[in-house]
């Protein structure tokens, strides 16, 4: 059990940072009337594909 709790203080930033990730990007999806694919897909993606899934939407999924 020792060995556990003294990864708990690199693990809680990793934590947050993707709960933001995941935030940021559903809000961002919800805002956007286009998407380059179907929005339920994208969600998915965002919600699933931990912190690779939120950078792939703001790269490839929102249509300018």
């Amino acid at each position: 059990m020792e060995e556990i709790r003294q990864f708990i203080p690199f693990l809680v930033p990793i934590i947050i940072i993707q709960l933001i990730l995941v935030a940021v990007a559903l809000s961002d999806l919800i805002r956007r009337e286009r998407t380059k694919g179907p929005k339920w897909l994208w969600a998915l993606v965002i919600i699933f594909v931990n912190y690779i899934g939120p950078i792939v939407y703001f790269v490839f999924g929102r249509e300018e």
